[in-house]
């Protein structure tokens, strides 16, 4: 199993999950247009991607599914609040999952959890491929013992750590923004996200990387120098999953 970016930030977001012949896409920020783009630069083509996995609704993570979808004929997958989006006939085919159920699409098995987030029913998963396991988690205020526990033992890790406390506390946004970012309905600081780290097993790590950094409101040097003190590694071992250039293929096993 092996998995990327597309791209994660505010400006767009989607993670491939590959096992065999199954590619999965989790989001689609982009414009079809650009998604297409996107995957060409980690040599993969929409045709050949299985299904369409949906977090939530906000439009930096939904914006172009149902656009790439109709294009290729793709089937999404979404829980029962984030598929209110979308209108009667707008996608080819569109499942509904439970945030508490596991699924399989193909080769891979999917264990969605619901996080909390000022969205209808959002959802980040586990996947697995019986042997490996890779958990993705953004989009996220605050941390659960049930997130914790579905991330524990992972091999991989795309965690958020959208931004720095003290850079968004001095940004020029307005106090609403900054409150909802910051809440407990918003996203993961970079402390926040080392707090998790240093709460869940990381003794299978194969690869961990960042996302959803801010792109006013954080840098990747500091994402890098607190998540590497939490995980005691270098700092160059820490990964970025960035906003214009995603990030490139990591193998498990």
């Amino acid at each position: 199993m092996r998995f990327s970016s597309i791209g994660s930030g505010s400006r767009g977001n989607g993670t491939l999950i590959e096992k065999h012949d199954t590619s999965l896409l989790v989001d689609c920020g982009f414009s079809a247009k650009q998604a297409v783009q996107r995957l060409a630069r980690l040599e993969k083509e929409a045709e050949a991607i299985t299904a369409i996995i949906v977090t939530h609704e906000h439009g930096d993570h939904i914006g172009g599914v149902a656009a790439l979808a109709r294009r290729y004929q793709i089937p999404v997958w979404a829980s029962h609040g984030t598929a209110m989006q979308f209108t009667v006939g707008e996608l080819p085919e569109l499942n509904i999952f439970s945030c508490h159920e596991r699924f399989e699409i193909g080769d891979v098995e999917i264990s969605p959890f619901p996080v909390p987030h000022d969205a209808r029913e959002p959802s980040q998963f586990v996947f697995s491929d019986g042997n490996h396991r890779f958990g993705l988690l953004t989009d996220v205020g605050s941390t659960t013992r049930h997130i914790e526990a579905s991330l524990s033992g992972c091999d991989a890790l795309l965690l958020e750590s959208n931004y720095d406390a003290d850079m968004l506390a001095g940004s020029e946004y307005p106090a609403s923004l900054k409150a909802r970012i910051s809440g407990p309905r918003g996203h993961l600081s970079n402390d926040q996200t080392a707090q998790l780290l240093a709460r869940i097993d990381c003794s299978r790590l194969q690869h961990f990387a960042a996302a959803h950094l801010s792109e006013q409101n954080n840098a990747p040097e500091l994402v890098r120098e607190t998540l590497a003190t939490a995980l005691d590694c270098t700092s160059d071992w820490v990964a970025i999953a960035d906003q214009e250039c995603g990030l490139g293929w990591r193998q498990l096993g």
